[in-house]
């Protein structure tokens, strides 16, 4: 039972982070598109400013929960997943940089080597992430000790023994960054007017017709690479509600997006991008690290846990954390709610 509250705590804890940096991560891959002015760009800056260092507090907060109740899935993606993990920490890095370093000096030059570096962390931290959740629901190589070494690159298949890139991941990928993208134009769109909004509004809509074919090919890909993961709808059809409300939010979201309604549509690409993690968690329970080779050797929520009293006393300081956290976020973004004002300078110069 405990096992199973932590597995769902931590993959909310995820899925709430996806949704909350995913919009920092799309208004990022589409800044030096749609913001064509020194006025637009800080106002694009300004959008996110007062709480892209707050939504990251969700990732830290999914890291200790897995390290608190599965210690040997953690120590082995952590491990197995270390070169990719360096660089996500090298990405974040570059993105909060920019953010800060950019209104520092007042040169044209050092603003344009700021701006790429904002665009190129976000956009391959969206793609990252596609990568490593790619991963996670088509398998790694685990060992008879529940570790595992993956290489950048194989054969580019999926299999017994794949590497970190294949075409799955690279679909995830590739669909991770059309989510992320039309959930930060969505966003963008919230907090913008004049022809920023317009544009972001633009981006929006075609990632949002983009996504569909490419949720189809994820779905389609799915049941190819990883055959078992049907087992638990089949077992438990209540399961295939979180497909068909990602699908009505998806619809819900083009339908929004053509009457401009902007809040309703961030809505909806929020919900979708919970819905689609809610479907993936649940097709992949009980397992946190699939083995590829032999299912046998793969870390559960039973075999990977900690102890049951330790699960037992941290869930009264997990609801007190999770309280304070969700309080703030409320806070913060009711605070900074509504469009930016078109002279919002860098939130970095503040």
């Amino acid at each position: 039972m405990m096992e199973t509250f932590w597995y769902c705590a931590v993959t909310l804890m995820l899925a709430v982070y996806v949704v909350l940096d995913g919009y920092d991560f799309g208004v990022g891959m589409i800044y030096r598109f749609v913001a064509h002015t020194e006025e637009e760009r800080r106002m694009t800056l300004a959008a996110i400013g007062p709480v892209w260092t707050g939504n990251e507090v969700w990732l830290i907060a999914a890291g200790g929960a897995l390290f608190l109740a599965f210690p040997r899935a953690y120590a082995a993606g952590f491990s197995g997943f270390y070169l990719a993990l360096i660089i996500v920490l090298w990405l974040f890095m570059g993105r909060g940089l920019a953010i800060e370093l950019r209104a520092h000096v007042d040169h044209p030059l050092w603003k344009q080597f700021w701006d790429v570096i904002f665009t190129a962390a976000s956009t391959l931290l969206a793609v990252v992430f596609g990568i490593a959740l790619g991963n996670l629901l088509r398998g790694v190589p685990l060992n008879a000790e529940g570790y595992f070494f993956v290489a950048l690159w194989t054969d580019f298949l999926p299999g017994p023994d794949p590497g970190i890139l294949d075409w799955f991941t690279v679909l995830l990928a590739l669909a991770s960054a059309v989510l992320l993208t039309g959930h930060g134009a969505n966003y963008l769109a919230v907090k913008t007017t004049n022809q920023l909004q317009v544009r972001a509004r633009r981006v929006a809509r075609v990632s949002g017709y983009v996504a569909v074919p490419v949720v189809a090919l994820i779905v389609t890909a799915l049941s190819l690479v990883q055959p078992s993961f049907r087992l638990n709808y089949d077992a438990h059809p209540i399961g295939y509600v979180f497909p068909l409300i990602c699908l009505a939010a998806l619809a819900a979201m083009l339908f929004f997006r053509t009457r401009e309604g902007d809040a309703a549509a961030l809505a909806s690409s929020s919900v979708v991008l919970l819905a689609l993690l809610a479907s993936t968690a649940w097709g992949s329970y009980p397992n946190i690290l699939i083995a590829t080779s032999d299912s046998a050797k793969s870390l559960t929520i039973t075999n990977a846990s900690a102890g049951t009293y330790g699960l037992q006393a941290a869930v009264w300081w997990f609801t007190i954390g999770l309280a304070v956290v969700m309080v703030y976020q409320f806070i913060i973004h009711r605070l900074f709610w509504g469009p930016v004002k078109p002279d919002s300078h860098d939130f970095s110069a503040h």
